[in-house]
């Protein structure tokens, strides 16, 4: 009952990222709806762009203020604030309206909500899953699925997310039909706000983390410099690797259905481009849960560069053999599903996992944001190298045009297993409680006073317990004697 009870936890701390996957799929479909809808002129390329990569913008903005916050408020407080955020903006952008029904107003207005709506997805990362990660070492958790169990409460919600974000346009698809896409495009982006309320009612209840109050700086001076003495490298590191994968990972994700429209029969309806964007969505499912299952006996660092290693072979492989798939549309989505899916067995669950676990309780708030927010600029700056790749290997029409960013994207997932040979260090079981002890001797070994770390109730916890302990020995000596 008490492993029940600490892995809801868990899933309560990162289960608001599927948020995140929802939030980051859906306006990929709902650009292909708008296109539809309005035609290219209004939703032109670089409109398009704009409204795809406008989220990573405020989400870089939420995971450097919000993972501050969550050292120096608390995790509740960053975790209710960011659902609050995400609830709101949906609801907004749903209702999103131009002056005088124009629509370029329209385009402005929902492109000004993605952006607020971002920081609210980044708040998600530096709260929710640091939250996820320090629960998994409480009490009551096997020793074995720690890991485990903050790679499903993370990455696999923000997986679900992705095939959520492809699936529900489809469905409003089916009930509207192509002549009420309004309704389509609306009702995908208000879904947002349910998954959000959901999980902000399961956290309004939560306590801090053991290990954030024994360990935080939260009335303290946090010692910068010290810090980025001790983890610069480790930092950096964590940061490239996951700048490279969010460079691959979420173009790749947000095209998806640019692709598939770019290889079905023309002229196919929506639903059929939107169909198989569900279904390439979906591979994303098998390759998180069985890395997630994986990565306790492999470990975190070799469980990422196999993934990286395996999503770099199916990525040549798709790229030499384009001419022949395009022709075969189900062959063309197993294998660029394949793709997706190597890329979450292994990156997609580790690095979150590695940022997370990395660094020390005092600052691991700023250490994960600082890490996600070098990841989400790789995505915003995917999101916009991607059409101009493309132009760059011959365009949409040509094949190398669209089988060129596979090229590129197995030579980064290569760059990135040889950068986490080198400088990433594994993950241990019960590995934060090591650092958080090896951090606390560096600092005291720098004249740094640890006595303040920590929350006020715990220190007075801890001395009532030290002196309850002192006046047991003094009482023990005493009955010796006599």
């Amino acid at each position: 009952m008490l492993r029940l009870s600490q892995v809801s936890l868990i899933f309560a701390c990162g289960t608001a990222l599927l948020s995140d996957g929802y939030s980051n799929s859906i306006i990929g479909n709902v650009v292909t709806v708008l296109q539809a809808q309005f035609g290219d002129d209004v939703i032109d390329t670089n409109r398009s762009t704009i409204l795809r990569s406008l989220t990573f913008a405020g989400t870089v903005l939420g995971m450097l203020t919000f993972g501050y916050l969550s050292d120096k408020v608390g995790r509740k407080f960053g975790m209710l604030t960011a659902t609050g955020i995400i609830a709101l903006f949906s609801f907004l952008s749903a209702c999103s309206q131009g002056a005088h029904d124009s629509k370029t107003g329209l385009v402005a207005m929902l492109s000004a909500f993605r952006f607020l709506i971002g920081i609210g997805i980044g708040a998600e990362y530096p709260c929710g899953s640091v939250a996820a990660s320090e629960q998994s070492e409480e009490e009551g958790i096997a020793k074995h699925s720690q890991h485990r169990w903050v790679a499903l409460a993370t990455n696999t919600m923000i997986d679900f997310g992705f095939v959520i974000g492809a699936f529900i346009p489809l469905v409003l698809l089916w009930i509207f039909g192509e002549n009420h896409l309004n309704a389509v495009w609306r009702g995908s982006l208000g879904f947002g706000l349910l998954p959000a309320l959901a999980v902000f009612i399961w956290r309004l209840r939560m306590e801090e983390p053991t290990r954030y109050k024994k360990d935080s700086m939260k009335h303290a001076k946090i010692p910068y410099l010290l810090i980025i003495k001790r983890y610069w490298v480790r930092l950096a590191a964590i940061s490239i690797v996951w700048f490279l994968y969010d460079f691959i990972t979420y173009p790749f994700g947000l095209y998806s259905s640019t692709i598939i429209n770019s290889i079905v029969p023309p002229g196919s309806s929506l639903t059929i481009v939107l169909g198989w964007a569900t279904v390439i969505n979906l591979f994303y499912i098998p390759g998180t849960l069985i890395g997630a299952f994986v990565v306790d006996y492999l470990g975190a660092k070799n469980t990422l560069i196999s993934g990286l290693l395996l999503q770099a072979l199916f990525g040549f492989f798709m790229s030499g053999f384009y001419p022949e798939l395009k022709h075969h549309v189900a062959g063309f989505a197993i294998v660029y599903g394949i793709f997706l899916s190597w890329g979450e067995f292994g990156p997609g669950n580790c690095t979150i996992l590695i940022a997370a676990k990395a660094g020390p309780t005092a600052v691991r708030g700023q250490f994960y944001g600082m890490a996600a927010a070098i990841g989400k600029i790789g995505a915003f700056v995917g999101t916009w190298a991607f059409p101009p790749m493309i132009k760059a290997f011959g365009g949409s029409a040509s094949d190398k045009g669209n089988s060129g960013p596979f090229f590129v994207g197995s030579g980064f997932a290569i760059l990135s297993a040889l950068i986490t040979f080198f400088f990433i260090k594994p993950l241990s079981t019960d590995g934060m409680i090591k650092e958080d002890a090896e951090f606390r001797a560096y600092l005291e070994a720098n004249g740094y006073d640890t006595s303040q770390m920590g929350l006020k109730d715990e220190r007075v916890t801890n001395s009532s317990r030290d002196s309850v302990d002192e006046a047991e020995k003094g009482s023990d000596v005493l009955v010796s004697q006599l």
